[in-house]
Parts: C-alpha cells; sequence; structure tokens
C-alpha cells in the first residue's frame, strides 16, 4: 500500500470514498472529532467469500488501472486468507461460549469483511491531531496487522494502554457484536 499513499491527491482521489460507502480512498475524518484534526488516509474494500467473482482484484483495477493488478491479486489472497482466520476464530468462540462449532460460520457465511488500509503520515505538530479517534468496533471481529511505528492504544479499566508492536503478530479484537450480550 505504500505504492499508493505516495501517488499524487489527484490519483488518489480515483478510489475516493463516495458519502454511504464502505469503500474506496478517504483522506480524513474530520466529521468525526471536534478537539484535534484527523491525521489519516484510508482505503478501503470489500470482500465476501461466496462471490464467484476476484471482487477486491476487480476493485483495484476498476478504481486505480492496470497498473495496481498485482496489488489488487495480493490483497484478494490476504483476505481469503483472514475469512479463513476469521471463522477458525469464531468457531473457538462458539466453542468457548458452548454453542454448536459451526454457528457463526452459518450465521456469517452470506455476509462480506472490510479490509481497511490506514496510512498515518509524518506531522509536524502531532499534539493537533489524531491518527484513528477512540471508537468502538461495531463489527463482530477485527483482525488488525499494526506495523512497527506503534500508537495503537485500548481503553480498559478507565485507562488508556498502550499496545506495543509484536512482529508478526495480529491482534484480534472482539467487537460490539459479541460483547453486547455481555452488557445486558
Amino acid at each position: 500500500m505504500d505504492h499508493f499513499f505516495r501517488l499524487p491527491v489527484s490519483e488518489k482521489l480515483k478510489a475516493r470514498r463516495m458519502p454511504g460507502s464502505l469503500c474506496g480512498y478517504s483522506g480524513a475524518h474530520a466529521d468525526r472529532y471536534a478537539s484535534k484534526l484527523p491525521w489519516k488516509e484510508t482505503l478501503s474494500f470489500r470482500y465476501h467469500e461466496n462471490s464467484s467473482d476476484l471482487v477486491v482484484l476487480d476493485f483495484f483495477k476498476s478504481t486505480l488501472g492496470n497498473d495496481f493488478e498485482q496489488t489488487g491479486m495480493v490483497y484478494q489472497k490476504y483476505c481469503e486468507a483472514m475469512m479463513d482466520l476469521s471463522f477458525a476464530i469464531l468457531e473457538l468462540l462458539a466453542i468457548s461460549l458452548g454453542v454448536d462449532r459451526k454457528l457463526y460460520r452459518k450465521f456469517f457465511e452470506d455476509g462480506f469483511s472490510i479490509l481497511r488500509c490506514n496510512f498515518y503520515p509524518p506531522c509536524q505538530e502531532p499534539g493537533n491531531t489524531l491518527g484513528t479517534g477512540p471508537h468502538c468496533d461495531s463489527n463482530s471481529i477485527t483482525i488488525l496487522h499494526q506495523d512497527q511505528v506503534g500508537g495503537l492504544e485500548i481503553f480498559t479499566n478507565n485507562v488508556w494502554q498502550a499496545i506495543p508492536p509484536l512482529q508478526g503478530a495480529l491482534i484480534i479484537n472482539i467487537g460490539d457484536t459479541f460483547t453486547v450480550g455481555r452488557r445486558q
């Protein structure tokens, strides 16, 4: 994704996320935060397992052109691998909750995933900016690959705690879909 994020803004805007869409390029989310300016770029795209099409490859080629065909194929395969991992995690969650191990696979088999690539450019005044601001993941699970820069924090026990990057590790976050039942 480094190649994409190094493109001139005019080129990145070819993949601009349209209002109401989950997919495409976005330069900032200024409308979400009042106190600090957002300082990130994202490229998001959908993946759904039951499609006979190469949906991710098609997204890259149709929005960014044939120069991104190889990137699209890499992310197509990455999404397939992440879907396999997601279903394995969901199976473990089902077992731990004492329900049928295939329950969540059946429930989510017609769903889709969003892959979001975030880029946080260097900032001259980092104290005046946010990367991705405080939020809850409203989905079921999030699988996060963190680079070596760091900056990820979680809010637990009323304290923000830094999550240091760990080479080769993935961070698995249980989203609101699973935690909502616990809160009732």
